[in-house]
């Protein structure tokens, strides 16, 4: 599952692989395709672990009791020198942490969050156009 509204709005500056600390049914929500990162931001705490915020994660069906909150704030498992590499990089203006997917790696969940930066909307209007013209391009090429 990825968050196609984060290439919309943010520069993908780099790009870091990091486990998610699950519990239970969360595993099976996700292997069924239950994720949601559409609102999803990290934060890096005062202790130093980086948290998963505003991640919807469905309860599933079969987990009656068992099932947690959708929306609780999930742990990412990064080296301790990968989280204050990054911890460094937020401080500085306009930078911020972004979940870009979810997938499985040799059956462990995994997150991809990007260091990205904000668009202003006229980067957006570029964005569009570049992606316009070179759809055109690929439309006469075809043609010929």
């Amino acid at each position: 599952m990825g968050n196609r509204k984060a290439f919309h709005d943010y520069f993908v500056i780099e790009s870091y692989e990091a486990g998610i600390e699950l519990k239970g049914t969360e595993v099976k929500s996700i292997r069924n395709g239950a994720a949601n990162l559409r609102d999803a931001w990290c934060e890096i705490t005062d202790r130093g672990e980086m948290l998963i915020n505003g991640m919807h994660i469905s309860p599933y069906e079969h987990g009656n009791i068992f099932n947690r909150d959708p929306l609780r704030p999930r742990r990412l498992l990064l080296h301790k020198r990968e989280i204050m590499k990054l911890a460094a990089e937020v401080k500085k203006e306009g930078f911020t942490l972004i979940p870009l997917s979810v997938y499985f790696k040799k059956g462990r969940a995994k997150v991809k969050v990007g260091l990205c930066k904000g668009k202003k909307l006229y980067d957006k209007r570029e964005t569009a156009a570049k992606r316009d013209a070179m759809r055109d391009i690929d439309r006469a090429m075809k043609s010929r």
